[in-house]
């Protein structure tokens, strides 16, 4: 069963993950938002925005089949953790900077994931 949840916690998380950065992308590659029928056009015919779909339903049939068999302590902590590799990627394909803030921040996320997914000892 360990197994299963590690699989799962990654697997959401690879969807999230997806599903960010495909909207990031398709929000760059059709910039800017006009909000008019060109802009729905480009949008349309953007990949990334289907990428983006595509990684939010993974993730949703992903987090029900957890929710099903986990914990809900581990599952909600690992329905947060893209946080952290959607950074990892902003910084290192996308060019974005990381700051300080950012960092200390990542720490925070870790540590409240660790401290979720773990569980409380028995009495």
């Amino acid at each position: 069963m360990r197994r299963f949840y590690l699989i799962g916690f990654l697997l959401l998380t690879c969807f999230d993950t997806l599903g960010q950065v495909g909207f990031k992308m398709a929000a760059i590659r059709t910039a800017p938002a006009t909000f008019d029928v060109d802009w729905m056009i480009r949008i349309f015919w953007e990949r990334w925005i289907y990428l983006s779909v595509a990684g939010y339903i993974g993730a949703f049939f992903t987090w029900m089949t957890l929710l099903r068999h986990a914990p809900i302590g581990p599952a909600f902590a690992a329905s947060h953790s893209e946080i952290i590799p959607v950074l990892f990627v902003s910084v290192f394909f996308l060019g974005e900077r990381l700051s300080l803030y950012q960092i200390f921040g990542a720490l925070l996320i870790l540590s409240g994931l660790v401290l979720l997914a773990m569980r409380p000892e028995e009495h």
